[in-house]
């Protein structure tokens, strides 16, 4: 060994030896590990209750006078179509149950905002017996019924003890059970399009998948809470809708009429991410063993990971204008009923999933605390703040309904 080469080794070592010792970083398992952890996760729970504060107090000083959310006004070039009047008061009940069951859910009990949920309460009573389809093209109506049925729910666990109020919410919620009993399609399920050459008492249109979940999540809800039975051959045909839409790879096709075309854009799986957390849920829920654990996960990993497929399309005007013909009023759809998929799942296999999830709301929340992915009349921002404010709480653990 030469003499440069031995001199040049020792000063290397003895540099070495005069460097302040480092610090080993925390095994995964170590206190240290763990506490950091532990702060984290108190961190993401403390942002997402900020955020419900401030959507409730976007949706405290949006309400109408009547107790509504949303109106017919800040119309566009292109307007969703909406015969008059009756596609409004659906538009306006689907509105209103969305945010009354965000509001609740959220678990906030200031007095400013038990008197919004008493306003809406008194409008959903009122109104929701009127709520009809527009003509005989039009079941935006079924939007309403569904989102109507789920506010009731929350209403009523709301109203523990008040005998007289829940048995008005039962009530209630037989109308709205029997009227999506009426309005099922005779293919099975339920659409918001008729065929506008064939009038029908019965609806013999184009359902779709993502409706149908819709509904059957409702009626199992206000099975569980009301004690109410939705009608098994209305059931059996709305699932067997279900399975008809279904892919072998956990897409779920537009509506009853994209059998013919599976490998449509929207139809693959960047555009069916909206669709498949609801669907998936509504088999599960009613007994649908091929929905495992597993299978809610990966579809919850695939919203976390391809999040900018459905994102991309927010705020656009133009529905179904970009990738894979996915529309903005996907995207606050999807993230609701992802996070009943989350709900379903052990509490080991939430935790991964938790801030990911959380995280892709979080980062939307608009400055005036509201949340909205499409601009539908005035409708937008209040429908897409209820989703996200249940979808908050489900993730909080604040309800497992």
């Amino acid at each position: 060994m030469s003499a440069k080469f031995t001199t040049s080794a020792i000063l290397l070592l003895l540099g070495t030896a005069m460097l302040p010792a480092q610090e080993a970083p925390a095994q995964a398992d170590s206190p240290a590990a763990a506490a950091a952890s532990a702060n984290e996760s108190q961190a993401i729970r403390q942002e997402m209750e900020d955020a419900l504060t401030r959507g409730v107090d976007y949706l405290n000083s949006s309400q109408n006078k009547n107790g509504s959310w949303g109106s017919a006004t800040r119309t566009k070039g292109l307007n969703v179509y909406a015969p008059l009047p009756g596609a409004h008061h659906a538009f306006r009940a689907g509105t209103t149950g969305l945010a009354l069951q965000g509001i609740i859910e959220s678990g906030d009990r200031r007095p400013a905002t038990m008197a919004t949920i008493d306003k809406a309460e008194q409008w959903m009573l009122t109104e929701l017996p009127r709520l009809r389809r527009a003509e005989q093209t039009t079941m935006y109506n079924i939007w309403g019924h569904a989102y109507g049925l789920r506010a009731i729910c929350s209403l009523y666990r709301l109203r523990e003890g008040d005998d007289s109020k829940r048995a008005a919410l039962v009530r209630l919620a037989e109308q709205q059970l029997e009227l999506l009993h009426r309005y099922a399609d005779l293919n099975g399920g339920w659409g918001y399009y008729e065929r506008d050459d064939l009038a029908t008492s019965t609806p013999t249109g184009t359902p779709t998948p993502f409706t149908t979940a819709s509904a059957l999540l409702a009626m199992k809800e206000a099975e569980q809470t009301l004690g109410l039975k939705p009608d098994p051959k209305v059931v059996k045909g709305a699932l067997r809708l279900l399975r008809f839409c279904e892919n072998p790879d956990g897409t779920y096709n537009y509506s009853y009429s994209h059998w013919i075309v599976p490998r449509r854009g929207i139809n693959r799986p960047a555009g069916s991410l909206a669709r498949s957390q609801a669907c998936q849920l509504a088999q599960r829920a009613y007994g649908d063993e091929r929905i495992t654990d597993e299978r809610l996960i990966e579809w919850l990993d695939r919203l976390t990971k391809r999040d900018g497929f459905l994102s991309i399309g927010r705020k656009r005007p133009v529905p179904h204008e970009t990738h894979f013909q996915i529309s903005g009023y996907f995207y606050y759809y999807a993230h609701y009923y992802a996070a009943g998929c989350f709900q379903e799942l052990a509490e080991e296999d939430r935790a991964d999933l938790l801030e990911p999830l959380a995280r892709l709301l979080l980062d939307k929340q608009e400055k005036d605390g509201s949340w909205w992915d499409y601009p539908l009349y005035a409708y937008h921002q209040a429908y897409g703040t209820g989703y996200a404010l249940t979808s908050l709480a489900r993730y909080l653990g604040k309800t497992e309904s």
